[in-house]
C-alpha cells in the first residue's frame, strides 16, 4: 500500500507581541512561524537578548505537520506554571511550527501557582487570536504546458475555476504553470483542462506543495 501523504495543519499566520498586565505584572507573548527546531531556539535566544532584563522568559513551542516536536521552559517560574500552560494553549488550538515566548515583568504581587497558570495560558492564547490562523493543505503540483497565444486565457480560466497558479514561466516553445490541484481533484482537473482548452494544454506532475488559506 502506498504511504499516507502529507495532511493539513494549522500554523499562525503572522508573528506578534501582544501585551497583558495582570496585577501589576506585564506579561508580554511574542508569537512566531518557524520551520524547525533550530529556527524555534534562534527565536527564544533573541527575545532573551531583547528582554535581557526580565525576570522570566518562559517558552513553548511545537513542530512539524504531526505536532511531534514539541518543548517548554517555566525560565524559573515555579515548576509547570508557565512552560506546560503555554504549549497546552498550543496544543488546544491545534497549531504547529509555532512557538511562544512570554517575557514577564514582575509588578511585585504574587499571583500563586493557579494565577500563573492563567495568565500564560492567556498570554499566549490572546496572541494567537491577533496572529491568526492558517491552514497549510497539502497539494499535487501539476506543470502545464500552453502555447503563447492561449497562456494568458488559460491563466485567467484557471484563477476563475478556482485552481492555485504559483507560477509562469514564458519560454521559447510555449508557456508553462505551475498549479496546485487537491490530490483528489487531479483526475478532474486533466478532463477540465482538456476541455477548457480542446485539448492544446497538457499537465505532467511535478511533485507536491502546500497552499495557505487563512481561518
Amino acid at each position: 500500500m502506498p504511504e499516507p501523504g502529507p495532511k493539513p495543519y494549522l500554523t499562525v499566520r503572522r508573528s506578534v507581541s501582544h501585551e497583558t498586565e495582570i496585577k501589576k505584572s506585564r506579561f508580554i507573548c511574542h508569537l512566531a512561524r518557524v520551520g524547525d527546531e533550530d529556527e524555534a531556539q534562534a527565536f527564544v535566544a533573541g527575545i532573551r537578548k531583547q528582554y535581557w532584563d526580565a525576570r522570566h522568559n518562559c517558552t513553548a513551542f511545537v513542530i512539524g505537520e504531526d505536532q511531534r516536536r514539541e518543548r517548554s521552559s517555566d525560565d524559573g517560574e515555579p515548576g509547570g506554571t508557565a512552560g506546560v500552560p503555554m504549549l497546552e494553549v498550543l496544543r488546544r488550538r491545534g497549531v504547529t511550527d509555532t512557538v511562544a515566548v512570554v517575557t514577564r515583568y514582575f509588578g511585585g504581587i504574587k499571583l500563586g501557582a493557579g494565577g500563573l497558570v492563567r495568565a500564560y495560558g492567556s498570554a499566549v492564547s490572546q496572541a494567537l487570536d491577533e496572529a491568526g490562523l492558517l491552514e497549510r493543505r497539502p497539494v499535487a503540483l501539476l506543470a502545464v504546458t500552453a502555447g503563447h497565444t492561449r497562456a494568458g486565457r488559460l491563466e485567467n480560466d484557471l484563477r476563475a475555476a478556482g485552481y492555485v497558479v504559483r507560477e509562469l514561466a514564458y519560454q521559447a516553445d510555449g508557456v508553462r504553470i505551475e498549479v496546485g490541484v487537491e490530490q483528489d481533484a487531479v483526475t478532474g482537473f486533466h478532463t477540465w483542462l482538456a476541455e477548457t482548452t480542446g485539448g492544446s494544454a497538457h499537465a505532467e506532475a511535478a511533485g507536491r506543495t502546500f497552499v495557505e488559506i487563512p481561518v
